[in-house]
């Protein structure tokens, strides 16, 4: 029997470009005139596996923002109580533009499951075969059962609507909106309650995309944060709290428990960085030097390959000087992000509108230098008409490509819109067109539930909430695209 030839296998590889339509990729192929002519790179896997896109392994040798596979290790920037965003698996139900909304359809919802529990039981008591799975009506417009409410009821635990988990999240870039925050009814809560232990509990986390093979992205917030604010988020906070209970109970049956905060930027890192650049160095700092790196362009491209395959990791970066210039751009980033409702507009816009009179002025926020603005009084009473006025259906573009203009609604559009203002990108699109996607009606088709982001507007008593905040985030997007361009830098391979 004669042996087969043993022949290694060679990978050769050419990179067309990403963000290409199926047309451009095979007019760059056509150019070529033959497969002989593409100039081919021959692959050679590292250490990692990795065939394309190689990690960085300089990379490997500074501090990991926290570490995913040991809690043990107390050598990074966090304590390990950083989560994931919330993961509700059923988005529909638990969230909505509107309170009284989200409060009728969890009402409902959580009806709907205790009555199914009931009539499982009862099956349960004549059957003990019986199925939870094979039982139970999958009635969309009702409830999103999975698999965590399964076993909830097949284990015939009550649910009771709970007041204090209706929080405002933020959902997606930029987009807040009213969530049912409970272990029941959402998939996975992870360590959030760790972080927003109460309605009225602050905090502050740093939203990092998670492992996978999208661009590196971050984004600050104050509110209990979506798994999707950035791709299969990890999210990072400033303090993190924890839940004393009494040994035991009083007389009059308070429990007497205590919430106590506790800071979350390592003992470990704090040290490093005062030993460093002085004991003037607090964890706040440490905090928003993170997120002022996070932002380095450079910094992103370098570990490209390596942001999508694993957590951050930062260097203490050489130089007094520079430590505090990412401190403190990251501190002027977070003001941004954190309070961009209220920044002016970008004051070279032009918003040309249809005559409604009666109104006031659109330009009245547009003042120059896109200083915060404290926020306007709600009028005394606001007619329906103005809500109107001010509705939104779909932003949209006037056509493919022109990103200049924005046609708000029938009556609004909003001009002059710099081209700068789309390169701050998050989670994958610019922060403009997460404003213009989030902000619409839409109607989930399992649920039948419109959620709708005018009800926002309404129960806050802002007509113009969305418009303004659209002409906010334009300004907002410019002014973080200049901190960034005027960041320290940085010859990585040094550090």
């Amino acid at each position: 029997m004669t042996e087969a030839p043993n022949h290694k296998a060679e990978i050769y590889y050419y990179d067309i470009g990403d963000y290409l339509s199926r047309e451009q990729k095979l007019d760059i192929i056509t150019n070529f005139k033959s497969m002989e002519n593409l100039p081919f790179t021959r692959l050679t896997p590292n250490e990692h596996g990795d065939w394309i896109s190689q990690r960085n392994e300089k990379f490997s040798t500074w501090i990991s923002i926290g570490d995913k596979d040991s809690k043990d290790n107390k050598s990074t920037f966090f304590v390990p109580v950083y989560s994931r965003g919330l993961a509700t698996a059923r988005d529909s139900w638990c969230y909505c533009f509107s309170k009284k909304q989200l409060e009728r359809q969890m009402h409902l919802s959580i009806d709907f499951y205790n009555e199914q529990r009931k009539l499982f039981a009862k099956e349960k008591a004549k059957n003990p075969t019986a199925n939870t799975r094979a039982f139970v009506n999958y009635d969309d417009s009702k409830l999103s059962w999975n698999r965590g409410i399964l076993n909830y009821c097949e284990k015939n635990k009550t649910i009771d609507f709970e007041d204090d988990s209706v929080r405002i999240s933020l959902y997606r870039p930029f987009c807040k909106q009213n969530s049912y925050f409970n272990v029941a009814m959402n998939d996975m809560t992870y360590q959030l309650d760790k972080h927003f232990p109460t309605p009225n509990a602050k905090n502050l986390v740093i939203c990092t995309k998670g492992v996978g093979d999208k661009d590196f992205s971050c984004l600050i917030s104050d509110y209990l944060p979506d798994l999707q604010v950035n791709f299969n988020g990890q999210c990072f906070p400033l303090y993190w709290y924890e839940t004393i209970e009494p040994e035991q109970s009083t007389l009059f049956g308070d429990d007497g428990a205590q919430t106590v905060r506790h800071e979350a930027v390592s003992d470990f890192i704090l040290e490093r960085a005062q030993s460093k650049y002085g004991n003037k160095v607090q964890r706040e700092d440490i905090f928003y030097y993170v997120y002022g790196i996070l932002h380095s362009k450079s910094y992103r491209e370098t570990f490209s390959a390596d942001l999508k395959k694993m957590l951050p990791r930062i260097p203490l970066i050489s130089g007094y000087e520079k430590f505090w210039a990412f401190s403190k751009a990251g501190r002027k980033l977070a003001k941004l992000h954190l309070n961009y409702e209220q920044i002016a507009a970008y004051p070279e816009l032009t918003i040309e509108s249809l005559e409604n009179k009666g109104y006031a002025s659109l330009n009245s926020k547009n003042t120059p230098g896109g200083e915060l603005l404290v926020a306007e009084k709600p009028k005394a009473s606001t007619s329906n008409k103005e809500y109107e006025y001010y509705a939104v259906q779909q932003m949209k573009f006037p056509k493919k490509g022109q990103k200049d203009t924005i046609i708000y609604n029938h009556y609004h559009t909003v001009k002059n819109i710099p081209e700068k203002a789309y390169e701050y990108v998050v989670n994958g699109k610019s922060a403009i067109e997460w404003i213009m996607e989030r902000y619409a009606v839409t109607t989930d088709k399992k649920s039948g539930i419109t959620n709708n982001p005018n009800d926002w507007s309404k129960e806050h008593e802002k007509p113009r909430y969305i418009l303004d905040l659209l002409l906010s985030i334009i300004n907002v997007s410019v002014q973080t695209v200049d901190i960034v361009n005027a960041l320290p830098d940085v010859d990585w391979e040094k550090e």
